[in-house]
């Protein structure tokens, strides 16, 4: 398709969709034709552009050293980070730093792959549900499209990633998985001490910890970003999620209720980790979930039922959640377009 088509792009929305979607280009193939305006389709409403007047100047999320992790200082610094800002940025965390630049080299490799390579892991072709290429979040729901191309990885066992995940990049993500588990495990105990849970047993495992997904985000150039966004305001469904970005930078969050946002400066081999709803409700909101690249999502088991520790409420704290199964949470996240925090409110008793 010749770059003169741009103009076609922005006023036909089957010609952008068939573009961008169902023949695998995605939003890195409009970059690419050399576009000079953005396309009608990806224009953000008012309200939800971002500008440079909704940024907090000389203000930076908490930073802690995870060196010493069985400090009693640490324990309390990223419990009292989780239930004040809900993300905070670490370092020294134990993911060997040669590791992530393989996950980061990985990522450009799958995104420069032709368009009928990257297609083969649409919705429509893959072989299996676990992984997915796509552009934007829910496309077919969203009232302006997001700048973003993306690809999925759930982890279900060996034998599937070795049969399913794309070559150029499925090594360098299962070993990203693999070394991260000590690190999910460190922060997994530390906040839940914090929570008054003495033990994970068997039962409260999977509901903690039971699934892992790692995505793959990938952001072109964009003509017009003023009128756009990568990915539109959300928290995660997950239990917490760790966030591997480049040295571009671009990820703003903002503390519950707030109105301002706070730039994330690349910290060069740090990662950021943000509470998802699912701790959010376990720890009946004293852990905020933020709004807000390659995620690691640590996510309970479908079958998992997401309720507050009987242990938080044990001093009498009335609870704000009711159970809710996690499939039904994960299904209802993913059949609306971003909006917020207004997913947690799937959850929440209503009489609060």
């Amino acid at each position: 398709m010749a770059t003169t088509n741009g103009s076609i792009l922005a006023t036909q929305s089957w010609d952008l969709t068939d573009f961008v979607v169902n023949k695998g280009h995605g939003v890195k193939g409009l970059s690419e034709m050399g576009l000079k305006s953005l396309p009608k389709q990806f224009h953000q409403p008012l309200e939800e552009r971002f500008s440079e007047k909704k940024i907090l100047d000389q203000v930076s999320i908490p930073l802690i050293d995870m060196s010493k992790w069985e400090s009693p200082e640490v324990a309390k610094s990223i419990c009292d980070t989780a239930e004040n800002w809900g993300f905070f940025q670490i370092v020294n965390h134990g993911v060997p730093l040669e590791v992530l630049e393989r996950v980061k080299e990985a990522t450009h490799r799958f995104f420069a792959l032709p368009a009928e390579e990257k297609r083969k892991y649409s919705k429509e072709n893959s072989p299996i549900n676990n992984v997915r290429y796509g552009s934007s979040f829910v496309p077919h729901v969203e009232r302006a499209l997001e700048w973003k191309d993306f690809l999925s990885l759930f982890y279900v066992s060996e034998e599937e990633t070795s049969a399913f995940w794309p070559p150029v990049c499925k090594d360098e993500m299962l070993e990203y998985m693999r070394s991260s588990e000590v690190l999910i495990r460190r922060l997994m105990h530390v906040l839940v001490k914090g929570l008054n849970v003495k033990r994970i047993d068997e039962i409260r495992e999977p509901m903690l910890l039971g699934s892992r997904r790692v995505n793959l985000n990938y952001y072109p150039m964009c003509p017009n970003p003023e009128l756009t966004v990568g990915v539109g305001r959300h928290s995660d469904i997950s239990t917490f999620t760790i966030l591997l970005q480049d040295d571009i930078g671009g990820l703003h969050v903002r503390k519950d209720n707030g109105t301002e946002w706070i730039h994330v400066a690349p910290i060069s081999g740090s990662l950021i980790i943000n509470v998802g709803d699912a701790l959010q409700i376990m720890s009946n909101g004293r852990y905020k979930s933020n709004r807000i690249s390659v995620p690691l999502f640590v996510n309970p088991k479908p079958e998992a039922i997401l309720c507050p520790f009987p242990e938080v409420l044990a001093n009498g704290e009335k609870p704000l959640y009711k159970p809710v199964l996690c499939a039904d949470y994960s299904r209802h996240f993913y059949t609306k377009a971003h909006d917020g925090k207004k997913t947690i409110d799937f959850a929440k008793i209503s009489d609060i």
